[in-house]
């Protein structure tokens, strides 16, 4: 896979890459899109609130996994890139050990602490049986979220974005049908979310591996002793993961502290939140899909000492996040009260929440370039950089920006939605300063 990505285009590697990542990312959202299409037809408000909260939640945790999963992703990109699949074996071996072990300790624990987590989120009292029902069914099924997600950072890894889109186009498909029976047909709620979710998650899990198990891994050869626990192997993933990790989980932390504030403000503001932060995940697929991109070829090409080919790809990153942030936020300002029309029959949740997107959609702009530079930071095991930046944005800027919105405009979500915009403006501007001065040290393959 290495020498086809060594010979063809930087922008021809990043389209190719890219766009079945985006539809990949786009059937999973689709998960949670469905949850909230499909209980809004069929249950009332507070069983939409419920669902959104809940998913807000069940969000943080996948993201967190996924960020923890591009350790594997840069570490099999860096092996494959220098012609070590051996190494890249190995990899994947300690990779699975790891998260299997994680995923079953995590479930556990947060399955005992569904009450305070409910609490903590300041759900509406009319939406509290409803949330703690979801999650305690997600929480059960986070092994499976864990297993999917750590196949497709392997698949990633080796510069295969398709396989992956494969195997969560047939679980999105299993999610839509089963939503429709169990809150439709059988009118089980938010209980009936969670179980179409989790459900469908398992069968995405069995369709991989029985793929992995027929096909192989593209070349890397599995064998028993790369699943034997090394230090050096676990420790590799975990420096580059963990902080991606903590990152993306600070990030969620952030969107949920600002949906704690407008619980606050009523269950019409809420639902409003909850419903717009569900549309923003999709209109964050092309950022996302490029941060995986940049980060993934990025690692390939830093193993194979092409320096110049990486930063080509974090170039193409930002023109492309750049583009579509722009045409998205235009677009957005005339359509945003049929955006969230989609969503819920409500006519005061469509008015807040058309207000909020049109001041949210910013934020997909800026982020894009700091998503792409996160991207080129993890291709050099410097995800630690991502870290800094995102959480100077989130203390400085996105949580007390979203808070004083909230105290000195409460008839209007508009300003709330700015200060994410904000936020992430912010990441941009310290993302461009921390990668001129370690471009100029040498730290990134050379200056220049």
């Amino acid at each position: 896979m290495q020498n086809t990505f060594a010979r063809e285009s930087v922008l021809k590697n990043v389209l190719r890459f890219s766009l079945p990542y985006l539809l990949s990312y786009f059937l999973q959202t689709l998960y949670g899109m469905a949850d909230l299409l499909i209980i809004g037809q069929f249950d009332g408000v507070a069983g939409t609130t419920a669902v959104s909260i809940g998913s807000q939640v069940m969000h943080m945790v996948t993201v967190m996994l996924v960020g923890l999963a591009m350790g594997i992703t840069v570490g099999i990109g860096h092996a494959v890139g220098a012609g070590e699949n051996r190494r890249a074996g190995s990899t994947i071996g300690n990779g699975a050990v790891l998260f299997l072990v994680l995923s079953a300790a995590l479930a556990a624990l947060l399955a005992g602490l569904v009450g305070p987590i409910t609490a903590i989120m300041s759900t509406p009292a009319e939406a509290v049986a409803g949330t703690r029902a979801y999650l305690t069914i997600c929480f059960i099924g986070i092994p499976c979220i864990t297993a999917y997600n750590i196949i497709a950072a392997i698949y990633r890894g080796l510069g295969d974005s398709k396989s992956p889109m494969y195997f969560i186009a047939v679980a999105c498909a299993a999610n839509i049908v089963l939503d429709l029976v169990f809150m439709g047909a059988l009118g089980m709620g938010p209980v009936g979310a969670a179980l179409g979710t989790t459900l469908s998650q398992a069968i995405s899990v069995v369709v991989s591996l029985a793929a992995i198990l027929k096909r192989g891994l593209d070349g890397v050869q599995l064998q028993k002793s790369d699943f034997r626990p090394r230090r050096a192997i676990i420790g590799r993933i975990l420096r580059v993961g963990v902080p991606v990790a903590m990152q993306d989980g600070l990030i969620q932390i952030s969107f949920l502290i600002i949906t704690v504030i407008a619980n606050r403000r009523g269950l019409t503001d809420a639902a409003a939140v909850g419903v717009v932060e569900k549309f923003i995940s999709f209109v964050f697929l092309v950022p996302s899909s490029m941060l995986s991109t940049v980060s993934a070829l990025g690692a390939q090409e830093v193993g194979a000492g092409r320096h110049d080919r990486a930063s080509a790809t974090l170039r193409y990153g930002i023109g492309i996040t750049l583009g579509f942030g722009a045409v998205a936020a235009v677009l957005v300002q005339f359509i945003a009260p049929n955006v969230v029309g989609l969503f819920t029959a409500d006519a005061a949740v469509i008015a807040a929440g058309a207000w909020y997107l049109r001041g949210y959609i910013f934020d997909c702009f800026f982020a894009g370039v700091h998503f792409s530079f996160s991207g080129y930071f993890c291709a050099y095991g410097r995800s630690e950089l991502s870290f800094i930046h995102n959480i100077l944005s989130i203390v400085l800027v996105r949580v007390p920006g979203a808070y004083l919105a909230s105290k000195l405009f409460p008839d209007n979500l508009l300003p709330m939605g700015l200060a994410t915009a904000c936020g992430s403006l912010l990441s941009v501007i310290v993302c461009l300063v921390m990668y001129t001065v370690l471009k100029r040290k040498g730290s990134f393959g050379g200056k220049g």
